[in-house]
Order: C-alpha cells, then structure tokens, then sequence
C-alpha cells in the first residue's frame, strides 16, 4: 500500500470515528466482552494461592500489568510496604469436662485439585488478632453483637474472664472480638454454624456449592471502622519512607486473641456447655441441645503471630483524556485473596480486565475518551482494603481536586443486578441499567431487577411506587471493599456494581474459592462476568464522554429526607425502650447482672433521654430539595438547548460529593469524613446513614446527638449552596 492511500485510509477512519456518537461506542464496547477470555483469565489468576506477600500475587500483578500494556494502556505498578501478621502457633482446646482438640484445617479432596495446594495456603486464622495463650470457661453469645450482650445481661450472664464463641452472621466478623473484649471476655472464636452458609442451605462441597463440614472463613478483623488500611500509616500512604506507628500505639488490632473455626470443631465445644438452653432465636442447626454457659466447659486458646512488613502491589493503567484530563473516572477491582480466591475477587477482576481489553479496541478504532480513565488492580484487600487506601491516601490532593467518580466490584455471580454507591449517581446507573441486557431472561437487567422489587414488596402500595418509578433505587455504601477510601474519606462519589443472587455457596474465604467451585456452582458460562464488564464499562464510557456530568440530587434530596425520617423514629424507640426498660427493673423482671465474683446487684434504671431538637437538619434537607429542583429545571432548560460548554458547572459537579464530607470526620472516627454515609461502629460493614446522628441516638449519647444534627445540617447546607451555584452557571448558559 502506497504513502498516498495509507493516509486517506487514516483520514477515512478517523472521519469515521468522529462521526460516531457516544452511544454508538458504547454498543460497539458491549459487543466486545467474550465469555471464553474470562474463563481464561480466571483459570490464570486463581490457579494457585495468591494472598498479600506470597510469590504468586506479585506474578499475578506482573500478568496483569502485561496485558495491560497489550492492550495499549499506559500502565505501572505501584509499591507499598504494609504490616501482614501471619500465623506461627494456633491452637483450641476443650480442657474440661471432656478432652477435644481441634483440627484447624480444611482437607484437601481429590475432586478440586487446587484445594491440595497445601504449601502456598495460608493457615485457618483472624488476621490483626493480638497474640494470645488464655484458659477459661466458655460462653456462647450467638452473634456476639451488642444486642446479644444485653440479653445475655437480662438472663443474668456475664463474659468476664471468659472465651466467647460467636457464629458469623449478621455483623462484620471484627465487631464479635471488639464487642466481647468490651464485656471482660478474654479471647473469641468465631465459628460458621451449617444455618449459615452449611448444609441447612444445601448439599456441600464438592456435591454440593455449600460449606463442608471443615470449612473456615478466613478474614480480617482489623477495627476498620476506626481506619481501614494499613495499620501503621493511618491517612497517609504507606510508601517506603513514610513515618510509621509503633506497634503499641496502633488502635486496630483486636485487644483479645480470636481464631476462626469450622463447624466440625465446634460442635464438641457447644456440646460440652451447660448453663441455660439459648433463646430460639440463638440456636442454629447443629444436632445438639444449644446452652449458653457458663459452667465446665473450658477451653485452652492460643494464637501468636508474626508481625512482617511485606510489599504490595497495585496496578495501575490510565487512558489519558482528550479534552478534560484532569478530570478522573477510576474503576477498581483487587486481584488478591485469602487463597485462590475465583469467586472473591477473580471473578469482577476477570470483568474489569475484560472492560480493559475492550476498551483498548475501541482506542485502535480512534475512540478517544473526553476524560481520563483509570483503571485499577487492587492488592490486599482482603487484610482491610489495604491496597486501595493507600493508594488513595497517597494521591489524596491529586483525586480530591480531580476525581469525578469511583466505579467498584468485588466479587461476581449469576443473577440480579445490584448496585450501591452515591445517591447523586442514581438515576444515571439506572440509565445505564437500561441499556444492559439480562442473559438469562433477554430483558433489560433494570427490568429484571424492577421485577425482583416488586416480588419482594411488602405491600400494594410499595408494589404501585416501584412499578411507577423510572429509576431504580441503590442502596447507601458502608465498607467491605475498596470504594470505602473514596467516598467516606475523600468524599468522592462512588458505585458498586455485582451481580449475584442465584448462586448461593459457602466457599467465603476457604481453600475451597477455586476455579473448580466456580465453574460447578456459579456463572459457570460466565454469562454474568460479561454483564458485569458491560455494565460497568458502560457506566465508565457514560462518565468519561459526558458533556453535563450526569449528578442528579433530586433522588439524593429524597433519600436523605427518608433517612432523618428513621432518625426521628430511633429517637422515638429509644426512648420508649429505656421506658419499658426501666419499668421491668422495678418490677423484678431482669435478673440480677455482676460479676460472678461480686455480690450480684440490679442493674440501674436510667434517666429518659432529653427531647432532640431536629429542626436544623430538617430546615436543610428542605433546603435541599429546593436546591435539587431548581438544578433539575435548569439541567433540562440547558440540555433542551444543547449549550456548548458545561466546564464550569462540571468543575463544581466534582466537588458534590467533597461538600458531604466534614474535615473533623466522625465522632471518635476522623478517618471518616463523610457525613452521610459510614460503616457503622458496631457494625463494620454495614452502612450508617447520617452516622454522626445515628449512632450517637443508638449509644444514648443524647449531648452528642443535639450537637451533631447542627454539624450536618451545615453539611447539607453547604451543599445545597453549591448546587445553587452549579444551577446558576447553568442558568446563564442557557440565556
């Protein structure tokens, strides 16, 4: 081919690619994923165990960055060097009345080969627990969350000098050894019961997709309610030469020994306890009577550790803007687990390399993205968001005035759509669910998940609203992954977006999250990865080509009003529940509670809490709402007549979500600095919503409670008067 003719044909394509409209590359994306490179990239990825520090996850991020590279992005790793406690002696005992040793060990089988891999696996334990070798008698508190401590107070128990043991369930697994630390107990098992996730669901592995008998959730228990991260760098980025915490001044480490266990080991302990038959509620579905103790059951737990530094590795690749590059799109998945981890996490960092690979074509193609796109393969997660949280923190100035949105995965399976994040991106995701077809049904995954909504809905009336409304409703974020640096710490809108729902298992964090697994039990087609790359891709593509950035603050107006409608509501129960409360005491109804070496006393009744005055929030989020309409008039006014230049208005957009956080952070948590969405303090993973409030009525911390309301209502006022201003610029380009 001649100079001459290679040139018209570059001129042609490029005319081509100009002539293209913004939903036109997204079909082209949404063609591209294929099942089959999932399934490759899967196999890779989880073929061995590739945890924080071990051989494989560094050849994995290599990988990674390789293909990367393939594809045309501009891509480098970035190092960090974190605490990584690692197991040396783990033991639990049943001393009295009988003699038990647990096993402490999940079996390979011969079934799943990679289950064998026993060299490379990391042992069965609760990582960031303190190093511990206690004796003492044994008590049973269900959950072990807060509520169950004050019924174990009711029937007259006390933890104090004891080991607990909690089933996982209902709160993030760190709370159970916090919460029991906080009642005198001196050590914690955590131990899945079969009504969880075992054979009360359905047949186990390898029959069946459900936790076998020796099965072990592995996991943090890090209080990343306080920071996540790495434990010694709290708000800044763990780089080499960065100022580190002495090991005795760091806050997030378990202040008792814990150990995780399989139901096969605690089965003996339960059985050996006496004391009284636990509450209905309490008993799972092992085969025995379930007693709460204390009596002479003892048991001998020993947990001790070493506490390395060990260097991660996130990678990073970036798709550089054409018209706006200091305006960021970041999209995240980690690529480590606690073993070969297919489920969590390879299977959303599958979709994001897929969304990558895609992408790389469309640039080939003569696409150009407005914004800049960066797409992140984050590493240690799973010991407490570490990689990601550092990253952040190290980049903090730049993302704060650069960051548009945070797009999020985790793991991924088959079935519904489901998506939390900010509400101001709300009604955007439900456009972008729209657009993404369900492979299983060949509708809309936003119909699919519309149906879901109404199945579930509890009465006509809320059946009527949900099939009324054009947008669907996401959830607000707590933790658990790593879009919580982004938005509850530099206050960067975020999204996360999974699939899932008609996969149930009991895999989570064994050895038994394989390829083998996955491939029997989940998105066996890996129909569900490719919806996820397209879901996601889209959602990143819609973001970075956007002329107006799509912030909506209607449903976000909305939504917050209904959470200061629970607010009032908990400060209606709770004080109701201090009245009947105290009205039990005085008639002898609680027994009497103490130290079993102390002389046993009632408890005290107490004062009824004062009246809160919520008026302040209840001014602002009116102001809100007012705020909110005017800019969704002055949006559609400006769209109607396609004004040219929304760069102003787009620049304070930005910094919407920055508005809802508060320099001082929380109360006793200044890591968190967004004031309307937190992980709550007893619940680790689950959201809060105005925390600050929240939790100070839930804790009868009334002082505090009157004072925050003010401090968030001048949060929310402070966003209002931005969106003022972002409508007013809209307003005058619309002139």
């Amino acid at each position: 081919m001649n100079r001459t003719v290679s040139t018209l044909l570059s001129i042609l394509c490029a005319a081509t690619a100009l002539s293209q409209t913004p939903r036109e590359w997204e079909e082209k994306f949404r063609a591209i994923p294929k099942p089959a490179n999932l399934r490759e990239y899967m196999e890779k990825l989880s073929a061995r165990p590739h945890h924080l520090g071990s051989p494989y996850d560094k050849e994995n991020a290599e990988w990674i960055l390789s293909k990367f590279r393939e594809w045309g992005l501009d891509a480098n790793i970035e190092t960090f060097d974190v605490l990584f406690p690692t197991p040396k002696e783990r033991a639990v005992e049943l001393t009295s009345p009988t003699k038990f040793v647990a096993r402490l060990q999940e079996p390979g089988l011969p079934e799943d080969p990679t289950s064998n891999q026993k060299n490379e696996q990391l042992p069965t334990y609760n990582a960031y627990s303190i190093d511990g070798d206690v004796t003492a008698p044994l008590v049973y508190v269900n959950y072990g969350i807060p509520d169950d401590y004050e019924k174990l107070e009711r029937m007259g128990i006390s933890v104090r000098g004891c080991i607990v043991i909690a089933r996982y369930g209902v709160s993030w697994r760190g709370i159970k050894p916090k919460v029991a630390a906080e009642h005198g107990a001196v050590g914690c098992l955590i131990y899945s019961d079969p009504s969880g996730d075992g054979y009360s669901e359905g047949d186990v592995f390898p029959k069946g997709a459900y936790r076998p008998f020796d099965g072990v959730q592995r996991g943090s228990v890090m209080d990343m309610p306080l920071y996540p991260g790495d434990p010694l760098t709290p708000g800044v980025g763990a780089t080499a030469d960065a100022k580190r915490l002495s090991m005795k001044d760091v806050q997030v480490f378990t202040k008792i020994p814990v150990l995780p266990i399989s139901y096969a080991d605690a089965q003996p302990l339960l059985t050996a306890l006496s004391g009284p038959v636990a509450p209905d509620e309490w008993r799972g579905t092992l085969p025995i009577t379930y007693h709460v103790g204390p009596g002479d059951a003892k048991v001998h737990l020993t947990a001790k550790f070493n506490w390395d530094r060990k260097k991660i590795y996130d990678v990073v690749a970036k798709i550089p803007g054409s018209q706006f590059p200091d305006e960021w799109i970041v999209r995240g998945n980690h690529h480590d687990a606690w073993v070969n981890g297919a489920e969590d996490p390879i299977s959303g960092q599958v979709a994001l390399l897929e969304e990558a690979r895609a992408l790389g074509e469309l640039l080939k193609q003569g696409w150009k993205p407005k914004r800049t796109i960066i797409y992140c393969a984050w590493d240690a997660e799973e010991q407490g968001l570490i990689g990601s949280t550092e990253w952040a923190e190290t980049h903090a100035d730049e993302l704060t005035r650069k960051a548009v949105a945070y797009i999020n995965s985790d793991g991924n399976g088959r079935g519904y759509l489901h998506v939390s994040g900010s509400h101001t991106l709300e009604k955007f995701v439900s456009d972008v669910a729209r657009d993404i077809n369900d492979p299983e049904k060949n509708i809309s995954v936003w119909k699919r998940n519309q149906l879901l909504r109404i199945l579930r809905a509890t009465s006509a009336d809320d059946r009527r609203e949900i099939r009324s409304r054009s947008d669907m409703k996401i959830g607000a974020l707590g933790s658990g992954s790593d879009y919580t640096v982004f938005i509850d710490h530099l206050g960067i809108a975020s999204l996360n977006v999974g699939y899932g729902g008609e996969d149930g298992g009991g895999i989570y964090h064994s050895i038994y999250d394989d390829f083998y697994w996955y491939t029997h039990f989940s998105d066996t087609d890996f129909a569900y990865g490719r919806a996820l790359a397209q879901t996601a891709g889209t959602a990143v593509m819609r973001l970075a080509s956007a002329e107006l950035l799509p912030f909506d603050f209607t449903n976000f107006s909305e939504t917050v009003k209904k959470y200061l409608e629970e607010l009032q509501k908990l400060a209606k129960s709770k004080q109701d529940d201090i009245w009947e409360r105290n009205k039990q005491i005085e008639e002898g109804v609680f027994a009497a509670t103490a130290d079993p070496k102390e002389k046993s006393v009632a408890p005290p009744t107490e004062e009824l809490p004062p009246y809160l005055n919520f008026a302040p929030l209840q001014n602002a989020i009116d102001e809100l709402a007012r705020s909110a309409d005017r800019y969704d008039k002055a949006a559609s006014i400006a769209k109607e007549k396609k004004s040219s230049s929304y760069k102003s208005v787009n620049t304070q957009l930005i910094q919407s979500e920055r508005k809802l956080t508060h320099a001082d952070g929380l109360p006793g948590r200044p890591w968190f600095k967004h004031q309307i969405y937190a992980p709550g303090f007893y619940t680790g993973y689950g959201v809060k919503t105005i925390p600050a409030v929240r939790e100070a009525i839930e804790q009868k911390q009334w002082k505090l409670a009157e004072e925050q309301i003010a401090k968030v209502a001048s949060v929310i006022e402070g966003e209002a008067a931005l969106i003022d201003n972002a409508s007013a610029e809209l307003e005058k380009i619309s002139r």
